[in-house]
């Protein structure tokens, strides 16, 4: 049944939209029980490795253009009118694949979609720093109407912050916006080195509930929080839904956009995040502003409807 309400999303991994029927026709030589077993995890770790296996099968322009129809018609039939959509950039240039042909075939998908989409592409954290700014590089190649952020995702664990500065500073200098992940599963110490580094937005981020000064400084700037509570709970960043810290970052005046991050590995929709912040004791006039943060926090902002 389509959605009622009409969301913006601005943490959508493109490559995170994969799920088994998908996989099966992007790579129909895989076995069937090959594939539902690689796409199991039970942990952050677990659900990289699947991330991982997924990813290798992508290889052709035309293979990530089917995956980003399929994405963008899966979105728009769940409500979702308006879209920020992260693409692994920088794994295809670690992978030695045609990564300007992939990303102008996504650009292309993208203005045909059915829903207004825009595009981050991102770096691997753990893949260092000449990696990340090489990706930086690459997508100041495509900085314009379509290709408006930067980011870095992977274990954050895998390079020192000193790791991004370089990137991060070249993207800003060409009118890229920044939008890492951080806080996710580290701690609240790497939230503030991306905040020092000039991150506008923040994936995730919430282990910025450790510490009140940095709760504060994200209130008083209004810098958002990109978070995904599924996507949380499924990977063991946080025990459950109901010892999730959304509503104590909300409560402190930190600005919070709800998305479904990976939504082929974790079976949600815009929709179902919703419902589970209501359940976390969000009303209805809460829900609607967190709604609305999608549109005033996009990097290319569009009217809520």
């Amino acid at each position: 049944m389509a959605s009622s309400k009409r969301y913006a999303e601005l943490h959508l991994h493109l490559e995170g939209c994969i799920d088994e029927e998908i996989l099966r026709a992007i790579a129909p030589q895989l076995d069937s029980s090959l594939v539902s077993s690689r796409l199991q995890f039970e942990s952050f770790a677990g659900f990289l490795d699947s991330f991982k296996f997924a990813v290798m099968q992508l290889r052709e322009p035309d293979q990530f253009r089917m995956l980003a129809r399929s994405a963008f018609a899966r979105a728009a039939s769940q409500g979702v009118v308006y879209a920020e959509v992260i693409h692994s950039a920088g794994v295809c240039l670690k992978r030695g694949l045609n990564a300007q042909a992939i990303a102008e075939a996504l650009v292309d998908e993208g203005r045909k979609a059915p829903i207004e989409i825009r595009w981050i592409f991102d770096a691997v954290r753990q893949f260092g720093e000449e990696h990340i700014y090489e990706t930086a590089r690459f997508t100041a190649g495509f900085c314009g109407e379509d290709v408006v952020g930067f980011g870095v995702g992977g274990d954050e664990a895998g390079s020192p912050a000193s790791a991004l500065e370089r990137g991060f500073r070249l993207a800003k200098e060409q009118g890229l916006k920044l939008t890492p992940h951080a806080g996710e599963t580290s701690n609240a110490e790497n939230v503030w080195e991306v905040l020092r580094l000039g991150a506008e937005r923040i994936g995730h981020g919430i282990r910025a509930v450790d510490d009140p000064r940095l709760i504060a400084e994200l209130a008083k700037r209004q810098i958002p929080l990109e978070v995904s509570l599924t996507s949380n709970v499924m990977t063991g960043a946080v025990a459950s839904y109901e010892t999730h810290p959304v509503r104590i970052l909300h409560d402190a005046g930190v600005p919070i956009i709800l998305n479904t991050d990976d939504p082929g590995f974790f079976r949600t929709t815009m929709d179902r995040e919703f419902a589970h912040a209501q359940e976390l004791g969000f009303n209805d006039g809460e829900l609607e502003q967190i709604r609305l943060n999608g549109f005033r926090f996009a990097f290319c902002p569009t009217p809520p409807a």
